[in-house]
């Protein structure tokens, strides 16, 4: 039965091919018989291109346009923003500003905390030396690494609510960037230790028994030169292993520092290195970083300080229609200079930093831009971290047993932490709106993918962009208007809205 139906649809499928050749055939005649003609024909079937039978996908002057529109848009802007505000760009308020002079005191608590930086990496490396040679317990090591690792977070908290009137916002922020970035470096660097170590004695057991196994294999064959083999490959084993750093060689200040200066957050024995220093490629990122920042400071003050400071009362007042307007209104800037940032950083500062100290690994960042929805967005544009958190996190978890889903909630939990840790730190302003919105993309990654499987890819990337446009200027406005009202009272909130 099964036979006789396959022959039977055999025998259709060939039917319809014949059906389609001779139409086609039959088609082709036609044209010919039409060309012939004396009214000379110029019409034939074809569909418009604006139809999606048609097969036409050249849209290149639709998106030339796009940016010219885009650019006279920017352009009307960056007028009425002139004609408005004037010229606010002046370098010595960013002087006062980044210095701290205007509200930071004479004893620069910032840059204690960033010398008092020091004594928890060097606190890190004593306990691994200890754990190396068996002073101190595996237990007890690892309950000191934890103690040394909470506690470096916790002291910019402290120090920055003690000295309440005496660090100035920029020196907050970098300190906290900074202990952030230490307490990712360290924890890689304590777990790759760690399992350097049980590896070491796992091979030292085992390297036992197979030296007593080889030497009786040796003694029973009595084969002088079978020896001579096995001596000589050892030889060349250990030639070739003496090139590669090994535990617990690797215990030493000037290892540990390279990692701790290197554009990375993952720890390695043998970090791949770079032969030369290319002059050409330094001096490049050397003006793009220098450059970068004058813009990025220039776009501050001319154009976001302005748009935050008008979206206060409308925002304050939950006038909806104001505040929708000044939020759109605020996306542009915060979004242009956001694109700075991110060029700035992940390829200008990080690839400069690679070059002067040979490191060679530069995948900073992946095509983010071109991301279908929210997760494959944050697996491509920080590969710092996406790499951090796959290997030292993510995949221990999975190991010790827990869901996948599990492990991705503890990722993106740690991960809003230090997005909260980050902003409401040095602002002093304790809320979790950062903390919220980085936990919101779990479901907003739910969504995105299904926007993307039922709409397609291109939806999905808009959701993608839309996110980036729309969540951050909220999120700023909520985070300013809070700050006011903490620091300054309600009754305040006119003073601080004015331009």
């Amino acid at each position: 039965m099964t036979v006789e139906h396959e022959h039977s649809d055999f025998r259709m499928r060939s039917r319809r091919t014949k059906s389609v050749t001779r139409a086609e055939e039959i088609q082709k005649a036609e044209q010919k018989v039409r060309r012939s003609q004396p009214d000379k024909p110029c019409h034939r079937p074809r569909d418009s291109l604006f139809s999606w039978s048609s097969g036409f996908d050249n849209f290149t002057g639709f998106v030339n346009w796009g940016f010219l529109l885009l650019g006279i848009g920017g352009i009307r802007l960056l007028l009425e923003n002139f004609i408005k505000y004037g010229i606010r760009v002046d370098p010595w308020q960013w002087f006062l500003f980044l210095s701290g002079k205007n509200d930071g005191g004479e004893e620069y608590p910032s840059l204690l905390l960033i010398c008092y930086s020091t004594l928890p990496v060097s606190f890190c490396l004593v306990i691994e030396k200890g754990l190396s040679v068996d002073i101190i317990a595996h237990s007890t090591g690892m309950v000191f690494h934890v103690i040394n690792l909470v506690v470096m977070v916790l002291m910019p908290m402290v120090v920055i609510h003690v000295k309440d009137s005496g660090i100035s916002l920029v020196g907050a922020m970098y300190v906290c960037m900074l202990y952030a970035i230490l307490f990712l470096k360290l924890w890689s660097y304590v777990q790759v230790n760690m399992w350097c170590r049980l590896s070491s004695r796992k091979k030292t057991t085992q390297g036992r028994m197979r030296r007593q196994l080889s030497y009786n294999n040796l003694q029973s064959s009595g084969t002088q030169q079978s020896a001579s083999d096995v001596t000589d490959m050892e030889h060349d084993i250990n030639d070739r292993g003496s090139a590669l750093v090994q535990y617990p060689d690797n215990l030493n200040v000037a290892d540990l520092y390279y990692y701790i200066l290197a554009p990375t957050l993952c720890y390695e024995l043998n970090f791949p290195r770079t032969q030369r220093i290319r002059k050409r490629f330094l001096i490049k990122r050397i003006l793009e970083v220098v450059v970068g920042c004058q813009v990025v400071m220039s776009l501050f003050q001319q154009w976001m300080i302005p748009s935050v400071k008008n979206s206060l009362i409308p925002f304050s007042n939950m006038d909806v229609a104001k505040a929708s307007e000044r939020l759109l209104k605020l996306a542009i800037p915060n979004h242009l200079i956001w694109l700075c940032f991110f060029y700035l950083i992940f390829h200008s500062f990080l690839n400069l930093l690679g070059e002067l100290l040979h490191f060679a690994d530069r995948n900073f960042y992946c095509d983010w831009w071109n991301a279908n929805n929210i997760d494959t967005f944050w697996r491509t544009w920080n590969m710092l971290v996406h790499r951090w958190a796959v290997r030292h996190l993510y995949i221990p978890i999975v190991e010790m047993g827990y869901s996948k889903n599990t492990a991705s909630v503890t990722v993106f939990f740690i991960s809003a932490f230090f997005h909260e840790y980050l902003v409401s730190v040095p602002l002093k302003t304790f809320k979790i709106w950062a903390f919220m919105g980085m936990m919101g993309q779990i479901p907003l990654s739910v969504l995105s993918k299904m926007v993307e499987r039922y709409a397609g890819a291109r939806w999905g990337n808009i959701v993608v962009w839309a996110s980036l446009i729309i969540g951050q200027p909220l999120c700023i406005m909520m985070y300013y208007h809070d700050y006011v009202v903490t620091h300054f009272g309600e009754t305040l909130i006119e003073d601080y809205s004015v331009v």
